[in-house]
């Protein structure tokens, strides 16, 4: 299907002369957090070629662990709705008292909420996204098959990470296939904070893991540039406080 001639998705470039692809930093320098959107014609034929280019993200093993759930049924949507409201409220109440939320602690292991999460649930204040996400153009839930994650950081007496890198990777390639054809997105886990409510109201079986929640959309506001800390900032030779990479 040629999505160049779907109203309102770019497959080509914008602002440059005839039908080229949108280069590739382009994409990666414009692929931000969009949270608001606009309706997406023909959305089922958008969404395959998205997960068509997505799923040659990496992988260990080439195991690919992700499976991928398009949320349709409304009430299904307000349910997710909810519980993505409940975590969300989580996740407020620590950055309220400038915490990073569920961070590890500084020997990289994490001992328990740092707020109390009851009157976490109480909280009253609101947030856009949270309470229009059933309305997400596409919504999709991010799941990861445990078993096939090499997690070769398990042992270590900290928090583990490496296991991520199986399945994000091809969540990001979802965000860049979405933003080379004109549309915008976000990747989420907060969702992850409910992920029993979840399993159960998805008929998730137990070796998958909810990984996030994925939504697109055509973006009500343009795309900018995004800013970010310089490479000097993160990058240094031989040594952690090394000499800063220049050019």
């Amino acid at each position: 299907m040629d999505l160049t001639r779907i109203p309102g998705i770019a497959g080509s470039r914008e602002g440059t002369k005839g039908e080229e692809a949108m280069e590739l930093f382009e994409v990666m320098t414009t692929a931000g957090a969009i949270r608001e959107y606009l309706d997406i014609p023909d959305s089922d034929n958008v969404l395959y070629d998205i997960l068509d280019k997505a799923r040659c993200a990496p992988s260990g093993g080439n195991r690919q662990p992700w499976r991928v759930l398009i949320v349709k049924d409304q009430d299904l949507r307000r349910k997710v709705r909810d519980l993505y409201s409940e975590g969300w409220k989580e996740y407020m109440a620590h950055v309220k008292k400038g915490l990073v939320p569920f961070a590890p602690a500084e020997d990289g292991t994490w001992n328990g909420p740092a707020v109390d999460l009851t009157e976490a649930a109480a909280m009253t204040t609101s947030n856009q996204y949270a309470s229009s996400l059933h309305e997400s153009p596409i919504l999709l839930v991010l799941l990861a098959r445990l078993t096939d994650l090499s997690c070769l950081d398990n042992g270590l007496n900290r928090q583990s990470i490496v296991g991520g890198g199986s399945v994000y990777p091809f969540g990001h390639n979802i965000l860049l296939a979405a933003r080379s054809l004109g549309l915008g997105g976000v990747m989420t886990t907060v969702i992850c904070r409910r992920e029993p409510e979840m399993k159960t109201l998805f008929r998730i079986p137990r070796e998958f893991a909810v990984a996030g929640l994925i939504t697109l959309g055509k973006p009500k506001k343009l795309f900018s540039r995004l800013t970010r800390r310089p490479v000097e900032e993160f990058a240094f030779v031989d040594v952690f406080d090394g000499v800063p990479l220049t050019h």
